[in-house]
């Protein structure tokens, strides 16, 4: 909200050398944001001067101007040669002269220079060139403002171009604040100065008439509320259009940021930003009959204000007349009806409207408006009469009308709740030791009805203030009033006992060893399309049930992902896009995985504002699919840079396997890699992973047709692990293995075995034969060629044996690892290799 200040020093006692910034410190002591300061960016010296003289001179390239003689003042220098383009003034008439050394908005510095022939001596300036409108056609010939001002006159403090307006950031919840009204009560609560209601008028007057009646037909009202309860018209007949606006409202206009469109329609937006009440102004003899205010029939168009033909929705409230629809109400009103230059007679209206249908049509037509704005906030409902009786008395002063008997009232009870505001509370939530006089007082300054009860207060909040709902909000009310510098900045006490849960603090530390062992956390959204959750949320890319959205982000990925893995692809693509294509990143989120033939979501949706009962809860929960945590990664380009003296590595397998040993080690379990097939996976290159022989997820290499449709060059590995599963297979078992302070005994064993015979079987084999002195096993080389007969290979082993209570002696080694040997050659067939 943009507020100029000779406007609001009209409503509350503004010191005379108030700088903006006095102002802003001001209201943000009642909690408003501070913005910005806006000025006219011009400087003088730009004074009033008569036209003595001028002569039309035509020139070769067919353009006729004016050399003129103007008188500026003695004190500006006398009568000065000026040559102007416009055409629109005569000898006589009394003009704004910028001078050399002047600067219009632009900037635009004024100096002597030659031009056609001769030496202007500064400027005629137009309404554009000040600053005070699109206007261009002519220069602004002040009768025709009826001014009437010395020559030498200070042109920039005459035409309110002295004026500065302060901007403040509104919250949604005051918008009394988008007027004059609202910031000046607000100045006055934040320094104690005077205020004066522009609101504040005899009743008797402000009753419209009658003859032009409106009815409110309403079938189907949103949540319940009528869409218009309150609707004030009145007719002002008579007026002329073509009279100028003055320039102290175009000034003001112009600093509140909405530009001079005309009189009346100036008019109409000055009451709107005084008052906070949004009107509009009907050609009373483009309408055809009566108002009725009612809701939009399926397959009805209207055009607005901006030429626009807009297909209307059955929750759209319209202003109507006999002719169809005049107006989209509180937001934009009809093409038909509008005010123009031929305007003789006007019909005035304010009205009330409900806040939930003016948002949903302004966002439906995506056609935001000072007045929709204003609406969807919430308007005073006390305030229609004043605003109309104001834009009359205005159209009548200012546009020549005459204020008729005519116009009509649709009235309405205007009901406000009370709170019950118990003693000690605003104490207890606060933690300011208030008193009560502080309290009541607080509350009376805002304009609340306060009323002593039994163990409190009765409180009736003003009607401008419909975000006063409950005791909590008049508990802000009182500690913005007294400062909210008086709340201290303490640290409560947490109580013992609480903090991240067991299964958080795990999840957190697997997300924490995979960033320690060099990967990059990508977040990405949870949608994809059905095609990829059928291609990487099974094994064998057949077709799963997914949950679509009712209302996507983006149309063409509508469905929850089953799989991390489609966003892990997009995020690698984006950055190989960009030239980093060494990537190694993971994502842990919630996957939702529906079950086959079971209906999930719900067709009821429970209405706004209020919270749903529990049964209704649990129908929402029950409605929604299992959610588990699972956690992918992806590794692409190379895993070490090439540098001097070392070549390239590239990324494979054995890094997916080592980051798949780093998880396993942070949530506590051991993962075996078994051989397997996926249809996103090359053939060969994937492995099933498990823990405790319950299958966890996957690994292996990404398919290079997948790998071509995700635009990923070269190769890629991708792991996925269901982390609750994990995470419940882990248990809480705590348990810090002992260091042994004995040497450890190593020995190689190398055996042949047939040649489809999986290394992690053997492995097995070996550990399970050797027994508790086998302290690890690795395998160190898979060797087929030379030596090895056809269909076998050689696998060769690394072993390392330690006891608890001595060092072992080589016998005991070697006894333990012909034991391992034993239930090899008995499982698989396996042989020592000479």
């Amino acid at each position: 909200m943009r507020v100029p200040l000779s406007w609001l020093r009209e409503y509350v006692d503004l010191a005379a050398d108030a700088a903006p910034e006095d102002v802003l410190e001001a209201l943000v002591t009642v909690g408003f944001e501070e913005e910005d300061v806006h000025r006219f960016e011009i400087s003088g010296p730009v004074v009033v001067g008569q036209v003595v003289s001028l002569e039309a001179e035509p020139q070769s390239n067919g353009k006729t101007i004016n050399w003129c003689q103007v008188d500026v003042g003695e004190e500006h220098g006398g009568i000065r040669g000026i040559v102007c383009g416009a055409h629109n003034f005569v000898a006589g008439d009394k003009v704004v002269v910028t001078l050399p050394g002047a600067v219009l908005p632009g900037p635009f510095p004024i100096a002597a220079r030659k031009t056609y022939g001769h030496v202007s001596d500064g400027m005629i300036a137009s309404a554009r060139e000040l600053g005070l409108g699109d206007e261009h056609n002519g220069i602004v010939v002040l009768s025709d403002l009826g001014i009437d001002a010395p020559v030498g006159t200070d042109a920039i403090a005459l035409l309110g171009l002295d004026d500065v307006a302060v901007e403040i950031n509104v919250t949604p919840d005051r918008g009394y604040a988008f007027s004059l009204r609202g910031v000046a009560r607000e100045y006055s609560h934040a320094t104690g100065a005077i205020f004066r209601d522009p609101a504040e008028r005899d009743f008797a007057e402000l009753q419209p008439g009658s003859g032009h009646t409106t009815v409110v037909d309403d079938v189907a009202p949103v949540r319940g509320r009528v869409g218009a309860s309150e609707f004030v018209t009145r007719v002002v007949r008579g007026v002329d259009p073509s009279r100028p606006t003055p320039p102290w409202m175009i000034a003001r206009l112009t600093l509140a940021g909405m530009r001079s469109l005309g009189v009346l329609i100036d008019i109409t937006n000055y009451v709107m930003l005084e008052l906070g009440q949004p009107l509009h102004g009907y050609d009373l003899d483009k309408l055809d009959g009566g108002i009725t205010v009612r809701r939009a029939t399926p397959g009805e168009k209207m055009t607005t204000l901006d030429g626009q033909e807009r297909a209307l929705h059955v929750e759209d409230l319209l202003i109507t007349d006999g002719s169809g629809p005049i107006g989209l109400a509180g937001v934009m009103g009809g093409g038909t009806t509008e005010m123009s230059e031929t305007t003789k007679n006007v019909l005035i209206e304010a009205a009330s409207f409900d806040p939930t249908t003016i948002a949903r049509t302004a966002r439906r037509h995506k056609l935001p408006s000072e007045a929709s704005k204003r609406f969807e906030r919430g308007v005073d409902p006390l305030i229609p009469f004043v605003a109309a009786r104001r834009a009359a008395d205005l159209m009548v002063e200012l546009a020549g009308g005459t204020l008729t008997e005519e116009g009509g009232a649709l009235f309405a009870e205007v009901f406000v709740a009370d709170i019950e505001l118990p003693a000690g509370f605003v104490q207890g939530l606060i933690g300011v030791d208030y008193t009560d006089e502080e309290i009541t007082g607080a509350l009376t300054t805002i304009g609340a009805e306060v009323e002593k009860a039994d163990d409190g207060w009765t409180v009736i909040p003003p009607t401008w203030r419909p975000d006063l709902t409950d005791k909590w909000t008049l508990a802000e009310e009182v500690a913005r009033i007294h400062g909210l510098d008086r709340i201290p900045s303490v640290l409560p006490t947490p109580p013992s006992g609480r903090g991240l849960t067991a299964l958080q603090q795990s999840r957190r530390r697997v997300a924490d060893a995979l960033a320690a062992a060099g990967f990059v956390e990508t977040p990405a959204f949870p949608f994809t399309t059905e095609a990829q959750n059928d291609l990487h949320g099974s094994a064998s890319g057949e077709h799963l049930p997914s949950i679509r959205l009712a209302n996507p982000l983006d149309g063409q990925a509508p469905f929850l992902r089953r799989s991390l893995v489609p966003g892990l692809l997009q995020t690698a693509h984006r950055n190989i896009a960009r030239g980093l294509t060494d990537l190694a990143i993971f994502e842990s989120g919630a996957v939702f995985l529906p079950e086959p033939g079971v209906t999930y979501g719900t067709d009821e949706v429970p209405p706004l504002g209020v919270r749903p009962s529990d049964e209704t809860l649990a129908a929402l929960n029950a409605s929604i699919p299992p959610q588990h945590r699972h956690v992918a990664l992806l590794l692409a380009g190379n895993i070490v840079a090439r540098q001097p003296g070392r070549p390239a590595e590239p990324a494979g397998l054995s890094e997916a396997l080592d980051a798949a040993r780093v998880i396993a080690s942070a949530a506590g379990v051991e993962i075996d890699v078994v051989q397997s097939q996926r249809a996103a996976l090359h053939p060969g290159r994937t492995g099933t992973l498990q823990v405790d022989g319950a299958e966890v997820g996957y690994v292996g290499e990404l398919h290079p047709v997948v790998s071509d449709e995700a635009d990923l060059p070269g190769r890629a590995i991708v792991l996925e692990l269901d982390l609750d599963l994990i995470l419940s297979l882990a248990g809480r078992r705590i348990v810090a293995e002992s260091l042994s302070t004995f040497t450890a005994a190593t020995q190689d064993v190398s055996l042949t075995l047939p040649a489809d015979v999986a290394a992690g079987d053997v492995r097995a084999a070996l550990a399970e034969g050797a027994g508790a002195l086998l302290e690890s096993v690795r395998l160190v080389d898979d060797y087929r060629g030379d030596g090895v007969p056809e269909g076998s290979k050689s696998l060769t082993f690394a072993l390392r044996f330690r006891a608890d209570d001595r060092t072992l002696t080589a016998a005991e080694a070697t006894e333990a690892k012909l034991a391992g040997v034993a239930v090899a050659a008995e499982r698989f067939g396996a042989a020592l290799r000479e």
